[in-house]
């Protein structure tokens, strides 16, 4: 026997809590998979257990027909560059161990923008897996998602001159950007 009346109500629910007080009335935190999206639900204020349990089926219901997990990037695929510093290469190709999703309205018009932060040039040695950035989406002016990006290949030592370059390159930039600073 289980209080929870969207375990036997909708498709993929798995829980969470139902609750009453004479205050807040009836209430709960439902919780469903479908299609490998999950969606949480938190109703209160209801006068009785069964508007309870419609009101929060109506919500998930009308949430799992209206959004979905949309993939901007596969796992492993190459998602952006960092710059290397000393390496015997220039830059280190960047990926995402897990997928990169973030929830849209279906057939919506959301404007979606992806940025790679990091804190460069990275300097060699790289070990493949290491955590060298994060991706952020906006959606608008509000970040939708974040997700850590790691180096996709080992990068090594350069050699003496190629360190000796990006040392020189990296002295003038910063005397660039400190004039910049001035004005």
């Amino acid at each position: 026997q289980n209080r929870n009346p969207l375990l036997t109500s909708l498709e993929g629910a798995d829980g969470l809590k139902t609750g009453y007080t004479k205050e807040g009335g009836y209430g709960m935190v439902g919780s469903a998979v479908q299609n490998g999206m999950r969606l949480i639900v938190v109703v209160n204020g209801l006068e009785d257990p069964e508007d309870r349990a419609t009101e929060a089926k109506k919500l998930l219901e009308w949430g799992f027909r209206n959004f979905e997990a949309r993939t901007l990037f596969a796992a492993d695929q190459a998602i952006g560059y960092a710059k290397v510093f000393g390496g015997d290469s220039r830059s280190v190709k960047l990926t995402s161990v897990e997928p990169i999703k973030v929830m849209v309205q279906r057939n919506g018009t959301d404007k979606l923008i992806a940025r790679i932060t990091y804190t460069g040039p990275v300097r060699a040695p790289i070990q493949q897996g290491q955590r060298i950035g994060v991706l952020k989406v906006w959606r608008g002016n509000n970040i939708a998602m974040e997700s850590p990006l790691v180096a996709a290949e080992a990068i090594a030592t350069g050699s003496t001159t190629r360190r000796a370059i990006d040392g020189a390159s990296e002295l003038v930039i910063g005397l660039f950007r400190a004039g910049a600073e001035k004005l």
